[in-house]
Order: C-alpha cells, then sequence, then structure tokens
C-alpha cells in the first residue's frame, strides 16, 4: 500500500546500507564458543555507559574503546544474567554459559568493520531515490566519524583516510545524521527528531529502515513508517518500500560500483 504523505527515506548504515556488523559478532562467538547472541546482549544491555555507546556518541579515543569494549564483553557476572534474561523473554533454553572470558575488543571490531561492504539491493534503491529527486535521502547512524583514527588502525579496519564515512558513502545522501558528530544515537527519540528538523520534515513524512528493533520501536513511536531490514532480506525490505512509494526500486540502471567502505 503506498503512502501519499512520505517526503524522505532515512536508512540507517550498518546493516541496512552496508553489510552488518552482527555477521562479524556471531563468527567471532562461534569461533570461541560463546552462545549465539551473547555478546550482542552484553552490548545492548550495558546501556548508555557501555562503551559501544560511548563510542558511537564521540566520547571515547579509538584505543581507550578497544579496552573498554573487551572489558565490558569479558564481564560475565552481568552478561550471564542478561543472556538468561534474554532467553526467558524469548522462551528458549539457556545454553551452558560462561565462566570466564576474555574479548578482544580490538580484533571484533576490526572484524566488524572488514565486514562493512555495500549491500547491493539498498544501493541500487538509493541511487532509483537520487534519479528520481521526489524523496529527501537521510542517513541516520550510529557511527565513529568524529575519532581520531591513528593511520594503522585505519588500515586495520579497512577504512581509508577518510575514515567510517567516506565521501563516497556520504554522497549518496542529502543529509548524513552521524552520532558521533550531533552527539546523540539511535534509540533517543532525540536524534529522530534533530533528523526531521534538520530537513523539515514531521516524523509522519518519514520511512524509515533499520535493522535492530529497538530503533524501529523507537521511530514508530513518533510516527515514521518503519521497515525491518533483516540480515539476508535487503530485497524483501527493497521491496516493502517499493510498496511505500510506489516506485520501482529493483530494476537495474547501470552498473554500479559495490566497494569497501
Amino acid at each position: 500500500m503506498t503512502c501519499p504523505n512520505l517526503k524522505a527515506v532515512i536508512f540507517d548504515i550498518g546493516g541496512v546500507v552496508l553489510r552488518s556488523p552482527f555477521i562479524a559478532i556471531a563468527q567471532y562467538e562461534r569461533d570461541h564458543g560463546i552462545p549465539r547472541n551473547y555478546l550482542n546482549c552484553s552490548i545492548v544491555e550495558r546501556g548508555p555507559d557501555g562503551a559501544w555507546q560511548k563510542f558511537e556518541r564521540g566520547e571515547l579515543p579509538l584505543l581507550e574503546f578497544y579496552a573498554q569494549f573487551g572489558k565490558d564483553l569479558s564481564d560475565t557476572l552481568n552478561g550471564n544474567k542478561w543472556y538468561k534474561d534474554y532467553c526467558d523473554r524469548r522462551g528458549i533454553p539457556c545454553p551452558q554459559l560462561p565462566e570466564l572470558l576474555e574479548v578482544d575488543g580490538r580484533k571484533l571490531f576490526g572484524a566488524m568493520m572488514r565486514e562493512s561492504t555495500y549491500d547491493p539491493h539498498i544501493r541500487l534503491a538509493i541511487e532509483h531515490l537520487r534519479q528520481a529527486n521526489r524523496y529527501k535521502i537521510i542517513a541516520l547512524t550510529n557511527n565513529f566519524s568524529r575519532i581520531d583514527i591513528p593511520a594503522t588502525e585505519r588500515a586495520f579496519l579497512g577504512w581509508t583516510e577518510e575514515g567510517p564515512a567516506p565521501l563516497e558513502l556520504t554522497r549518496l545522501f542529502d543529509d548524513f545524521c552521524d552520532s558521533s558528530i550531533l552527539g546523540l544515537r539511535k534509540p533517543d527519540p532525540a536524534f529522530y527528531l534533530l533528523a526531521c528538523s534538520r530537513n523539515n520534515i514531521k516524523p509522519e513524512n518519514a520511512v524509515f529502515l533499520d535493522d535492530i528493533g529497538i530503533n524501529l520501536k523507537a521511530a514508530k513511536k513518533l510516527g515514521m513508517e518503519t521497515i525491518l531490514v533483516s540480515i539476508g532480506k535487503t530485497l524483501e525490505a527493497v521491496q516493502k518500500l517499493e510498496e511505500m512509494l510506489g516506485m520501482n526500486l529493483t530494476d537495474p540502471i547501470e552498473a554500479l560500483k559495490i566497494s569497501k567502505l
């Protein structure tokens, strides 16, 4: 069903425009015998004072983040409690939990960042939207652009000198709302409202694509249309966007350069 009130399409970056960092987290868990989604639970449940959250708000330098990130994720006292609660909420059996963890924050973050290549379906959809010039195209991302990255670490993370938000990426959007620059991060409603005010739209004029349910829930509560982008199902998400906008976003238009961030 089309939504004629829409004036803007808002995209998350990691997990939507770029491949999900959760892929690397899942691989790290498999490689180290950690229960599935254990590290994700620890990241989320740590709350606004966690290393990940502080880093995305531009409050931690990179090397300090590495150390604190590893420390947060190695905390089995809290991690086991949070994971038991996660299993209970989903009605799934809780596996044997680790007594001791030594998560390498640098190794894990590096794997997450090197996973960041363009999703071809989302990239093509953005190019269609740019050509049509009917909607504002906005990025709303929990990102790290404000962080000063040593040259040796840029290479390790697979980043160019431009860092995690190179011109090739930012040029796709009319506005690039970066948590580390603006000092706000999803799911804080103020971050969504700031993106709207910067682009002279109301929340009900936007559709928001994200891969994390809590981020979509916050957007929906403000009045935005939302689309969940699940791992491996970006084409389905684009097809839902096609229905909302009443336009084709999947036909090839030209050879696109799909490059690594």
